[in-house]
């Protein structure tokens, strides 16, 4: 087939907020009555009129690297006006968005290039591994854990290396299945491509709507479907990577015993080892039919029960989640309905496949839920599939309303989900009230595996004086309890900056050492992402 490429380029989202400044919604009185009686909040944040009041360091970088740079890319490839700065400086986390709404980009980098060709991304690095300037890979900005700010003060320079003109459907095998795409290629645009010839890749993160295929690849993402479709993780069949020292070209075959997959060393790794620039991935035919639906249970315990025996007996579903009691009552399974959400815990149950398939799924699953006492609200479901890009967009109201608003999630074993659910629970509501700040913590499940779940916790407060400090408290007692109840740190945010000492606690130093080796060899002058996954020495 012929490369193919979007008919448009995607549009930048807002850069002091998540997306498109359009979708922040107008909270319900029931939520401000929340935020004003139930949290405390008092006075709506501040956020900058423009980007002229926004403050940024000097570049470091001269004109003769800026030039050489240039003669790689192009001249006009090379930006170094304030926009572009400010729209590189920091992903989307709730204190990346503090800062840049409190006017700081001290993050920011000297320039920003937009190569078009893997060629020219190895020539990019070769000059900045010369040159000692760091590197910060970006795709759609999507980070929340500080993966987009790298500790570059002891480079002569940072760039960020924008995608966005690598976003070609290089090769589509519909024999094989499998789909090679350039890794700057926004997801929208991908299943756009891929479903004018019958396909879809079928990952469907809540950053969908602005995330890229090179960072699904380099954080591991997980998609709202991941049931019925799996992580992209398990989507991927081969990498093409861009390091200081040249090409990785990995993935001969689906599977191989030819030693240990390097793909999954490059899964994951964060922009730390190179720049990922193309990724097969394996692609299914368009669903004939979809359908969601919500059931009610009794309570988040026993819907716990259900969704382990769904995940490890079947029939598995689609989409599996399920909300606990406080999350339900709220309603943020849909957040464009924000309100009473009724009593027990919603389930979020969907299916896609041909009509046959959808059926036979959906009237298998009913029959476990319903001697389990679930009853179905067909409606709950429909509406999370209308609004489940909608959260991120939530957040910004309530930033702008003067509430804390962050996120967090983690992943264990079955028999280990309840003691872990309890004790970050448990460890955000101490940190935060010890701060005079006592906040609404909200869960879900929102992953399966036969032998364990991710919970995903939302959490919500007033602001303090100095909410930087205060949720970096409130997060660093979560990340404590995680590690104490044997969770992982992370199971689809990635590690970034933010996660790092946890994740050594994690895998320990023996593994941080591999890690290293690994860098010293692609990366020799270690400037890609320094400081991102791997701590410095």
């Amino acid at each position: 087939m012929a490369i193919a490429r979007p008919a448009e380029p995607y549009p930048d989202p807002s850069w002091w907020g998540w997306g498109d400044p359009g979708q922040v919604p107008v909270l319900p009185e029931a939520v401000r009555k929340l935020l004003t009686e139930g949290l405390g909040v008092r006075a709506g944040g501040a956020r900058p009129q423009s980007l002229d009041d926004v403050a940024l360091p000097d570049i470091r970088l001269g004109p003769a690297v800026l030039d050489e740079l240039g003669a790689v890319v192009g001249p006009a490839q090379v930006s170094t006006d304030p926009e572009s700065r400010i729209r590189h400086s920091a992903g989307k986390s709730t204190p990346d968005l503090l800062r840049l709404r409190a006017g700081d980009a001290g993050t920011a980098p000297d320039a920003v290039l937009t190569p078009a060709s893997h060629d020219e991304v190895l020539g990019v690095l070769g000059i900045c591994s010369d040159r000692r300037v760091a590197v910060v890979p970006f795709g759609g900005g999507t980070s929340v854990v500080g993966g987009l700010a790298p500790e570059g003060r002891a480079f002569t320079g940072v760039i960020a290396l924008d995608l966005r003109r690598m976003n070609a459907m290089l090769e589509l095998d519909e024999v094989s299945r499998v789909a090679v795409l350039e890794a700057g290629l926004r997801a929208p645009q991908a299943e756009a491509l891929l479903s004018q010839r019958g396909y879809t890749l079928g990952h469907f993160p809540q950053s969908f709507e602005y995330a890229t295929i090179g960072g699904f690849a380099a954080a591991r993402s997980s998609g709202q479907a991941s049931a019925g479709y799996g992580r992209f993780d398990e989507m991927v069949v081969s990498l093409q990577v861009a390091t200081p020292a040249g090409t990785l070209a990995l993935g001969r075959a689906p599977k191989s015993a030819a030693g240990p997959d390097l793909r999954q060393l490059v899964l994951g790794s964060e922009g730390a080892f190179g720049v990922i620039t193309s990724v097969g991935v394996t692609v299914r035919p368009l669903p004939e039919a979809r359908r969601y639906e919500g059931w009610r249970l009794e309570s988040f315990a026993a819907g716990i029960d259900v969704l382990r025996a769904l995940a490890q007996d079947g029939p598995r579903p689609t989409v599996l989640r399920l909300s606990d009691e406080v999350e339900t009552a709220l309603n943020l399974a849909a957040p464009g309905e924000l309100g009473s959400g009724g009593e027990g815990a919603l389930a979020i149950i969907g299916y896609e496949g041909t009509a046959a398939e959808v059926k036979e799924r959906s009237a298998a699953v009913a029959r476990v839920l319903e001697a389990a006492g679930a009853q179905l609200d067909l409606d709950a479901g429909e509406a999370w599939a209308r609004e489940r890009y909608r959260g991120p967009y939530l957040r910004d109201a309530l930033l702008d309303a003067g509430a804390l608003a962050e996120t967090l999630e983690t992943a264990t074993f079955w028999s280990r989900l309840p003691a872990l659910y309890e004790a970050v629970g448990s460890a955000l509501r101490d940190a935060l009230t010890a701060r005079g700040t006592p906040p609404v913590v909200l869960c879900h499940v929102s992953h399966v595996y036969s032998a364990g779940a991710s919970l995903y916790f939302t959490v919500g407060a007033a602001q303090a004086d100095d909410p930087l400090a205060q949720w970096e408290a409130g997060k660093a007692a979560a990340s404590d309890a995680i590690a104490a109840s044997g969770g992982s740190i992370t199971h689809h945010h990635g590690v970034g900056v933010d996660h790092r000492p946890w994740y050594v606690r994690e895998v320990g130093p023996l593994a941080v050492g591999a890690l290293r080796a690994v860098k010293a060899e692609l990366d020799p002058a270690g400037i890609m992402n320094p400081g991102v996954l791997i701590p410095r020495e």
